[in-house]
């Protein structure tokens, strides 16, 4: 387990690849979980209030009410013994890379190969992700996934971190950045 700058989400590391590079998956809810039996059997908690799933990582977000010491040990009580026994965390298969697209723009690759290199890595080690949505006149549209949504320091990262680095890197393609369903 590890803390994030989320005070109310908490990262499960694995040693070993739950997905593969660049896929992730975000439960905002028990309703939209209905792919995720593991997600489906967190949610049963009532405290959790979200599931994200990445590389080999699960995050979970709990409310602002419950304390971390009253419910990390049930929800490790779900996790390990769910991975152990080698379940599916996905009922979905994929067969190509989710985060390329041969139809992407130029500047479209160019961000998502600096989101990819530069911003991923650092967010995933806080729990969470950042994913690309849409560019339109200048604007990059990205959703915060994980312990990124709903983070007080989320939009600090997105404006100075995030902005920053693409308006640098692309300084006559990006104006702005924003952060979509925050």
């Amino acid at each position: 387990m590890e803390a994030n700058p989320n005070p109310n989400s908490m990262k499960f590391v694995v040693n070993f690849m739950l997905l593969q590079d660049g896929v992730s998956f975000d439960y905002p809810s028990a309703e939209e979980a209905s792919d995720s039996p593991l997600a489906q059997e967190l949610f049963k908690i009532d405290a959790v209030e979200r599931v994200f799933y990445m590389s080999n990582f699960i995050t979970v977000t709990k409310n602002p009410e419950t304390e971390w010491i009253d419910i990390q040990e049930e929800i490790k009580s779900v996790i390990k013994p769910y991975l152990e026994e080698e379940k599916p965390l996905i009922l979905q298969e994929f067969d190509k890379d989710p985060l390329f697209n041969e139809n992407d723009s130029e500047v479209v690759k160019k961000i998502k190969g600096i989101l990819d290199e530069y911003i991923r890595p650092a967010v995933e080690q806080d729990g969470g992700a950042i994913a690309f949505a849409e560019f339109n006149e200048g604007v990059v549209k990205v959703n915060l996934q994980g312990s990124c949504s709903g983070c007080p320091s989320s939009t600090v990262t997105l404006k100075a971190g995030i902005e920053n680095l693409l308006k640098r890197m692309l300084p006559n393609d990006v104006t702005e950045v924003v952060a979509e369903g925050v």
